[in-house]
C-alpha cells in the first residue's frame, strides 16, 4: 500500500498535547499498516504546538510534507481568547495559581480603545511557563523547579486584534460578560492575527495591565494556522 503524503488538519481537543496528538495519528498508521519500519518508517510531524489548555487547527504533517513543517511554524496564526479581568496567575491561563488581583474591571468602550496599542510590531515578554529554551532548557522546568527565570523582550506583529461580538459569537458565553456594576466587563473575548513567536497569554496579560487591572487567559481556540482554517480540520 502507497504511503500517504499531506497533511490532517486536526481540530485538536482540550487537554490534548500536540506530541500526544501526533502519537496519536502515528498508532492510526501503524494500525492501518501505514506508517512502515526503519528507514521506510513514514514521517509525521506538526506544524506549530498548541498548549494542552488551547483548542483547534493542529496541522500533521505526512511524509514529504514534514519538509513544510519550518515554513507553517513561520506562518501567521488567527486565535479567538477570552479574558477574564480581575487576577493573573503565573502561568498566565487557568492553570497557575493566582499572583495579582484588582477590584478593577473594564468597561467594553475601554477594551475596545485600547487594542490599537496591541496592534502592529509590537514587543511581548513571553510567559515563563512556556516552551522556550534557557540555556538548553526548557523555561517552564526551570520555572516549576523554582528558578527565577528572566524572559528576554521579543518582536512579534499583531496584524488585526478585535473585540468578538455576540453577532459574531457562535455560542452565547463569546459574548462580553459584564459584571455587578453596569457596563463593566467581567470577561471579553478578542480574535487577533498574529506573527510567528507570539504569545496570547503574554498579549492578555499585557492587555489587562493596560487598562488598569489583571488579567488571565480562560480560553484559547487557533481557528487558523497559515493555509489551513477549522472548516478542514
Amino acid at each position: 500500500m502507497e504511503k500517504p503524503h499531506g497533511w490532517i488538519i486536526l481540530d485538536k481537543p482540550l487537554e490534548l498535547g500536540s506530541t500526544q496528538a501526533v502519537g496519536a495519528v502515528k498508532r492510526n498508521l501503524r494500525e492501518a499498516g501505514l506508517l512502515g519500519k526503519g528507514k521506510n518508517k513514514l514521517k509525521v510531524g506538526h506544524g506549530g504546538t498548541l498548549d494542552p489548555l488551547a483548542t483547534g487547527v493542529l496541522p500533521i504533517a505526512l511524509g514529504e510534507a514534514t519538509k513544510l513543517c519550518g515554513r507553517m511554524l513561520d506562518a501567521s496564526k488567527i486565535y479567538e481568547f477570552t479574558i477574564s479581568f480581575g487576577s493573573e496567575t503565573e502561568t498566565l491561563d487557568t492553570e497557575g495559581a493566582v499572583t495579582e488581583t484588582s477590584d478593577c474591571r473594564p468597561t467594553l468602550a475601554e477594551v475596545k480603545a485600547v487594542l490599537p496599542q496591541f496592534t502592529g510590531p509590537i514587543e511581548q515578554i513571553p510567559p515563563k511557563y512556556s516552551a522556550l529554551k534557557i540555556d538548553g532548557k526548557r523555561a517552564y522546568d526551570l520555572a516549576r523547579a523554582g528558578v527565577d527565570v528572566e524572559m528576554k523582550v521579543r518582536g512579534v506583529t499583531i496584524y488585526s486584534l478585535n473585540v468578538r461580538g455576540p453577532e459574531l459569537a457562535q455560542e452565547p458565553s463569546e459574548a462580553p460578560k459584564q459584571g455587578p456594576h453596569d457596563g463593566c466587563l467581567t470577561e471579553v473575548t478578542l480574535t487577533a492575527n498574529v506573527s510567528k513567536g507570539t504569545y496570547i497569554r503574554s498579549l492578555a496579560r499585557d492587555i489587562a495591565r493596560a487598562l488598569g487591572t489583571f488579567g488571565h487567559v480562560i480560553m484559547l481556540r487557533r481557528t487558523k494556522a497559515g493555509p489551513f482554517a477549522l472548516k478542514q480540520a
